[in-house]
């Protein structure tokens, strides 16, 4: 209702119930003034509603009340706003139920729409270049090779952080490997579920470097305790396996380092990889499979896929789509 909540409504203008049921909670909960008022104006709108459908307050059914939600979801409102007027009007007809007015509550069981979920933040495809090729200053030539691994690993295969971590020198049946010859990164994932996830050029560059200086500091006097060979792939100063912790405090270091103007964690470059990866491709599915999402719901939320890029990817590919400029029956 485009009402400015700047004055009380005159009485005069208010259902009977409604001013019966204002001066109820206003005793009852002592409301605010501007409480009260929006309580007014929330009420207002039931009432003016009601009278369009041609139907009297105390008659008005669930499927009213849903009808009116899509109507006001349509013209703008908010979920939360919508949510609010929804606990209005739920207040009312409880009130109407204890004074024996109505034998249901017509706003009992509907809710308002869900807000969307907030866009996964992903790095632009410059920044995640620029990243991925900064060389950390005044970093350990051991630090720079392992960090710039880490990476290129996110960032070219979109795994996950505990996906990384979980890697191992060799093939492993309980852990994930690389085999840099066929260039695949052997995941395993949520659900302890495998996949395999392609390694591209750099990625392979960057650990086979890491593999080198890694096997160097083993056998080097007084140096790191790195384990053997078969055990993690991406070890600390101990020799140990990695923490997901540890490698969010690089990341952000190295992203501060580099410039960015966010600090980059793991799941960024997860974001960033599915982002760009569809951005070139539009092949949906694909990214779904390279992320080991199980539903692609999942996929077009983790990918920052935006309503206009699913518009015309399905004016281009399907074979039904309404095509612009026409009508159903094919005339302009």
């Amino acid at each position: 209702m485009n009402v400015e909540p700047t004055a009380s409504p005159a009485a005069s203008t208010v259902d009977p119930l409604v001013q019966r049921y204002l001066a109820h909670v206003r005793f009852e909960k002592r409301l605010a003034e501007r409480t009260a008022l929006l309580y007014t104006l929330d009420l207002e709108k039931l009432v003016l509603l009601a009278a369009q459908a041609d139907v009297a307050l105390t008659a008005v059914q669930a499927s009213h009340i849903r009808r009116w939600v899509a109507q006001m979801h349509s013209q703008g409102r908010s979920g939360r706003g919508i949510a609010l007027i929804l606990s209005g009007w739920r207040g009312f007809y409880s009130w109407l139920g204890r004074e024996g007015l109505v034998t249901c509550n017509p706003v009992l069981d509907v809710h308002a729409p869900k807000a969307p979920k907030p866009l996964p933040k992903a790095l632009s495809v410059d920044d995640a270049v620029h990243l991925a090729s900064f060389d950390q200053p005044e970093a350990d030539a051991w630090l720079e090779a392992r960090d710039a691994a880490m990476v290129e690993l996110l960032y070219g295969g979109g795994l996950r952080v505990g996906e990384l971590i979980g890697l191992n020198v060799q093939a492993s049946e309980q852990h994930g490997w690389v085999d840099l010859q066929a260039g695949e990164a052997h995941v395993l994932g949520k659900g302890s579920k495998w996949r395999i996830v392609p390694v591209g050029q750099k990625a392979v560059q960057a650990l086979t470097h890491w593999l080198c200086v890694r096997a160097a500091l083993a056998q080097r006097p007084g140096a790191l305790a790195v384990q053997p060979l078969q055990a993690a792939l991406f070890v600390g100063q101990r020799g140990t396996r990695l923490t997901a912790q540890s490698i969010w405090q690089r990341l952000r270091l190295r992203s501060l380092q580099a410039g960015l103007a966010t600090p980059v964690h793991p799941h960024m470059l997860r974001h960033s990889f599915a982002s760009h990866v569809l951005q070139s491709s539009s092949d949906l599915r694909g990214v779904q499979e390279l992320l080991g999402h199980v539903n692609i719901s999942t996929t077009q939320v983790y990918t920052r896929l935006d309503f206009q890029h699913l518009a015309r990817a399905y004016d281009a590919a399907h074979p039904r789509a309404h095509l612009k400029g026409q009508d159903d029956d094919g005339s302009k």
